[in-house]
């Protein structure tokens, strides 16, 4: 369908319209943040509030010359002039307050006004015939009363804000009082918990809904929900029970007796470099392997106990700690000579004691 041209220059005319009385009740008087930076060079000027009221002073009798004329001379958009970048009350910034809406009506306002038609519906249509458009001489009266207003609320006195200094004493009594002693401000794990319920009740309610519409979506992502939570508890429970299993022992607890840690590491580490001055390697690969559990024991590392194999001391590392790929080294070489009957010579030792010093010197840390 065919629009008529008519209709089409009211239908701008009417958005023009809109824009104007949009910013009615505040156009002039609201602040508009960052609009200094926006504001292109020359289209605005910082002035004072007399400034202001003499801008607006001037633009009414320049609506009434063009509303009474309706030509080129009198309906310049150059007319209206810059933008004001007035102060604040309180000198605590400044605002801008633009005349775009102006000077595009008086663009407009060379054209003759039209007749309003009535817009055409179609046919069994039930949706309700639009208003007419306002004529550009309706929206100049409306232009001329909004800058009276604005300059009638320019020209009021400006009020002081209220200190409410009873209303902060009555305030801060109450908060001294009993009940709220031991109040808080929230932590940011508390903010954290309050976000991760939100989204939790967010998704379930997403969830509800899907599964109003469609039952298997809805049950699919329930379940898949149910079994996110199971697997999280269950890896959350296997990383305690590692932690209880490789837990750290009190500082008060007293050595177990037979204990690698019940004797000094220094006194392991000097009887093997003894049995080794002396040839004796077997012994010397035996007693540094002792030195390195003594010293990691003595970090309470594990819970002392005599009774333990050399591989359940190697199990008790986690499988990312940094010492355990040195004390299956140590293990393996111990292992071989000492249960598995292997002849060791001072290469064996010396490997032996250079894993074992590596390991007192990690667990030092």
């Amino acid at each position: 369908m065919i629009v008529p041209s008519n209709f089409a220059r009211s239908f701008r005319i009417a958005a023009l319209a809109g824009a104007c009385f949009a910013a009615w009740p505040c156009g002039a008087l609201s602040p508009i943040a960052g609009a200094a930076a926006a504001a292109p060079s020359g289209r605005w000027r910082d002035a004072s509030l007399a400034d202001y009221r003499k801008h607006l002073s001037e633009l009414i009798p320049l609506v009434q010359a063009c509303a009474s004329a309706r030509d080129l001379k009198n309906c310049d958009p150059l007319l209206v002039g810059p933008d004001d970048r007035v102060p604040l009350l309180g000198g605590t910034g400044r605002r801008l307050v633009r005349y775009g809406w102006l000077r595009v009506l008086f663009s407009k306002a060379e054209e003759p006004d039209e007749a309003a038609t009535a817009p055409q519906t179609e046919k069994g249509s039930a949706k309700p015939a639009q208003p007419a458009p306002p004529t550009t001489t309706r929206l100049l009266q409306a232009a001329e009363m909004r800058l009276a207003l604005d300059l009638a609320l320019a020209s009021k006195p400006g009020e002081a804000a209220p200190s409410h200094l009873e209303e902060r004493g009555s305030m801060n009594q109450v908060l001294a009082g009993r009940d709220f002693r031991d109040l808080q401000q929230p932590t940011a794990r508390d903010s954290m918990l309050e976000k991760v319920g939100g989204w939790l009740n967010h998704l379930l309610q997403k969830a509800t809904e899907l599964r109003a519409r469609s039952a298997w979506i809805g049950r699919v992502v329930v379940w898949a929900f149910i079994v996110a939570v199971c697997v999280a508890l269950v890896a959350f429970l296997l990383q305690l029970e590692r932690r209880w299993r490789v837990r750290l022992v009190p500082e008060n607890r007293v050595p177990v007796p037979q204990a690698a840690s019940a004797r000094n590491w220094q006194l392991w580490l000097d009887d093997a470099r003894r049995a080794a001055a002396a040839g004796a390697w077997r012994d010397a690969i035996h007693f540094v392997y002792w030195s390195a559990i003594s010293r990691l024991e003595s970090r309470r590392l594990w819970p002392a106990d005599r009774a333990r194999t050399p591989r359940e001391y190697l199990a008790l590392l986690a499988p990312g700690d940094p010492r355990r790929a040195g004390l299956a080294d140590l293990t393996g070489n111990f292992e071989r000579v000492w249960y598995g009957g292997r002849p060791a010579g001072e290469s064996e030792y010396r490997r032996a004691e250079e894993l074992a010093v590596s390991l007192i010197e990690g667990g030092a840390a």
